[in-house]
């Protein structure tokens, strides 16, 4: 059996976890919003009309900041239609996503499920098809307590109290010829500074995200980056990376080390950033909002779920609905990893999505709802890594991949949380075909022992939970994990994602 070596040494730190880091995103996107979070006619609706069994299912999973409304939808989206009577609301076109929007769940409403769910809102403004002012007015409804013609309306249409958006996206993935509103990075960045400016100017204590590239294979990446932190630098706190991953053409080795590349997305994003403000001698420090990330099979949309024609505007189709596998979950715990790596200046990230649309949650329709493979290591991840990210020294054999070259068999984080002294080691085996002995050295954490342990693993890789079989995948202990004076054992199957939480 292959082995592998690690040591765990609390005086080594990355940075605090930020609770920002488990975020989640919920766009007006096929059925997540309608039939997904809200379906009044379902037996397990709510007052509101919200899916009590969804809202149960977002709690365990611990999500914190939930980034709304969008997405590709922001860029075409007017929020005073989301606000005042239902009734009265209109009924728009969603040209992102070829679909029609009935404005039923608008600012108010989604509020409403936050609170339920335990969640704080993450607002995007639209810089694509809208501009400064809006974002202003937006900010006024939902910041200010009172007092002005907007945050009067507010308050007339049932909430008193602001809504105190912390967070504020400035608008999404500028840098993509499919947004609406598609601008330059020169131009974008003169946008991004003038609306932060403005709104810092009404409301000092806001949080700005400034558009990074929508993906690292973008032919503009790094210098969209270069450009619009050389605008906007002085005026926002982070600059956001998205990125999704897939198996491709069976090529599943490369497809397992998908989180080599998110680990360079992060650092030549931040290199990036330290470059500019470099060059500014500015000593302040950009961080990343990780705003878009998953498994998400792309070929599907542009293959099968497409929709198309002047009089063909559905009302949530049925769009990005992946099903999601073991090898699935193995890769998304890994990307979890990744983020939890880079803790010092990912302090802010959202799972793209939440519900039916590419999300670790599927609901049917007068049905029932049920966990993907993939809810799990966030559920977890979640709940056991609290406190701050340690650096590991970790010797392992690799393997060849031909998207990433070589590439090691496992990978790993470990956290800590000083106050308790509790802990806990998340890791992987990306190897196809042999277990793997790794050897933790953690005297340095003192006495320990083993409070729980969590794997994802099958001996068919797509096994997957669908309506038919929902519950196909879960978790299932790691029983070869054990303690032996200040070294942890433990054994990683092939395909597994393992957590190991120590009291």
């Amino acid at each position: 059996m292959p082995t592998a070596r690690m040591t765990i040494d609390p005086h080594f730190t990355v940075g605090e976890i930020k609770r920002n880091l488990f975020g989640g995103f919920v766009e007006h996107l096929g059925r997540h919003v309608y039939d997904g979070i809200y379906e009044p006619g379902h037996e397990q609706a709510d007052a509101e009309g919200f899916r009590q069994d969804v809202i149960e299912l977002v709690r365990e999973m611990g999500v914190s900041t939930i980034r709304y409304p969008g997405g590709n939808f922001v860029s075409g989206f007017r929020w005073e239609d989301s606000v005042g009577p239902r009734e009265q609301r209109p009924r728009r076109l969603d040209l992102a996503w070829h679909s029609t929007e009935t404005n039923e769940i608008g600012m108010h409403e989604f509020s409403s499920w936050l609170d339920k769910v335990g969640s704080e809102m993450m607002l995007a403004v639209n810089l694509g098809t809208r501009g400064t002012l809006e974002a202003l007015d937006l900010l006024e409804y939902t910041n200010l307590p009172g007092g002005t013609f907007l945050s009067q309306k507010r308050i007339d249409n049932g909430k008193k109290d602001p809504f105190a958006v912390k967070i504020w996206c400035l608008g999404n993935e500028m840098d993509g010829p499919w947004q609406l509103g598609h601008r330059s990075a020169d131009d974008y960045g003169k946008i991004a500074s003038q609306t932060a400016k403005a709104m810092r100017q009404l409301d000092e204590s806001i949080e700005l995200v400034l558009c990074g590239s929508s993906s690292a294979h973008m032919p503009t990446f790094g210098e969209w980056e270069r450009q619009v932190l050389h605008h906007a630098y002085d005026d926002v706190d982070y600059i956001s990376c998205h990125a999704y991953y897939e198996e491709k053409d069976g090529d599943t080795a490369s497809f397992l080390a998908s989180a080599t590349d998110m680990d360079w997305f992060i650092d030549t994003v931040v290199a990036t950033a330290d470059h500019v403000g470099a060059v500014k001698g500015s000593k302040k420090k950009i961080n990343i909002s990780f705003d878009e990330w998953n498994v998400w099979y792309q070929a599907r949309f542009r293959d099968v779920d497409r929709i198309e024609g002047l009089d063909n505007y559905p009302v949530a189709p049925r769009l990005l609905e992946d099903i999601y596998s073991v090898v699935d979950a193995v890769v998304f715990g890994n990307l979890m990893i990744s983020l939890l790596k880079h803790a010092d200046r990912v302090t802010s990230a959202s799972l793209a999505q939440l519900v039916n649309v590419i999300g670790p949650i599927m609901t049917e329709p007068g049905g029932p709802a049920w966990r993907q493979t993939t809810f799990f290591p966030f559920a977890i991840t979640s709940r056991l890594a609290k406190g701050e990210a340690l650096e590991l020294k970790l010797d392992a054999p690799t393997y060849s991949t031909k998207e990433y070259g070589e590439v090691s068999l496992v990978d790993s984080v470990a956290t800590r949380d000083a106050e308790t002294g509790e802990a806990a080691v998340f890791l992987v085996n990306r190897s196809q075909t042999e277990s793997i002995e790794v050897t933790i050295d953690i005297a340095g954490l003192g006495d320990v022992a083993i409070a729980e342990t969590h794997m994802i693993h099958d001996e068919d890789i797509y096994a997957k939970n669908t309506l038919e079989d929902r519950e196909r995948v879960s978790t299932k202990p790691n029983d070869s994990a054990r303690i032996d004076g200040g070294t942890l054992t433990v054994t990683l199957p092939p395909v597994s994602w393992t957590a190991l939480g120590l009291a």
